[in-house]
């Protein structure tokens, strides 16, 4: 996807006034493939960002030690390792009071995942619930593919390319496998539900109706509804406007944004509107959300 990788050693653009900052994936020219995996000291310092800030890539994060919290989007997460982590392009993350932070980091695109299509949507999946306890038996299954994903990665050998797909696919399906992740839709309706879930995880699109991601996707919105509908037995209005709060609540926890900006960014032009809107959705007000907004979790 175009814009979601850089050169090594390219900068970080300023973010735009009450933005967060957006990260793209470092990796050399072609035919090198978006995919990287090392230590945290190894991929660097933003690895350890503790200022909130999006990518235009998967991460997925191995963590063997360390204290402090992993806060994603709205949730703080305490550091009681091992852990798997899993964040998607779009959603707004940082550590907070992180000590002796180890284990490991895997970065890539959707581009990366073009032999395995279907773990774009557990990749999603899996995002709702971003921090994931490891038992010893679960702990020792990730470390082993992560030492061969990093192996296959610094050898570069012939056919790499292929086995690192196929690794991070055996990675991402089991990593679905583990308890508290969320179960699959029952009746799957094909790529146009999937293609909408992963739109509506892309805010920096700034698509905030239904007819906008049917005009995007190549369908009327009356077939987008039909096959969301089968495919999560939810409405994509209902689906959407979930999508819109939780980009509004990043906006409000994590930037100085007045909330007339907020409804702006969200596809409101009336802060009014957008008010009743967000007290109707979460029985708060923006106000009220911001400054009590963050979930802990035990």
């Amino acid at each position: 996807m175009r814009g979601t990788t850089v050169p090594p050693g390219t900068p970080c653009p300023p973010p735009r006034a009450g933005e967060l900052p957006m990260h793209r994936l470092e990796v050399a020219e072609p035919p090198a493939p978006p995919f990287a995996i090392g230590t945290f000291d190894e991929i660097g310092p933003l690895s350890r960002a503790e200022f909130p800030h999006r990518h235009t890539f998967h991460e997925l994060l191995h963590v063997t030690g360390g204290t402090g919290a992993h806060v994603v989007d709205t949730a703080r997460w305490p550091l009681r390792p091992p852990h798997l982590g899993v964040i998607a392009p779009g959603q707004v993350h940082q550590w907070a009071d992180v000590r002796g932070l180890t284990g490991h980091v895997v970065l890539f695109t959707d581009d990366f995942l073009l032999d395995y299509p279907a773990d774009r949507e557990r990749l999603r999946r899996l995002s709702e619930r971003p921090w994931l306890a490891l038992d010893a038996r679960a702990d020792d299954d990730v470390s082993r593919l992560i030492a061969e994903l990093t192996d296959e990665y610094r050898r570069g050998d012939e056919g790499a390319d292929s086995v690192l797909r196929a690794l991070v696919h055996v990675l991402v399906v089991r990593a679905g496998r583990l308890p508290g992740t969320p179960e699959a839709p029952p009746a799957p309706a094909g790529a146009v539900a999937a293609e909408f879930a992963r739109l509506t995880g892309r805010p920096d699109l700034g698509l905030w109706s239904v007819r906008a991601h049917a005009d995007r996707i190549g369908v009327t919105p009356g077939y987008l509804t039909e096959a969301v509908k089968a495919a999560t037995g939810r409405t994509a209005a209902q689906l959407l406007r979930e999508a819109r709060i939780r980009e509004a609540q990043r906006f409000l926890l994590r930037t100085d944004l007045t909330v007339r900006q907020v409804a702006s960014r969200v596809g409101f032009a009336d802060p009014a509107y957008f008010c009743r809107f967000f007290r109707r959705e979460t029985g708060l007000s923006p106000g009220d959300f911001r400054r009590g907004g963050e979930i802990h979790h035990d």
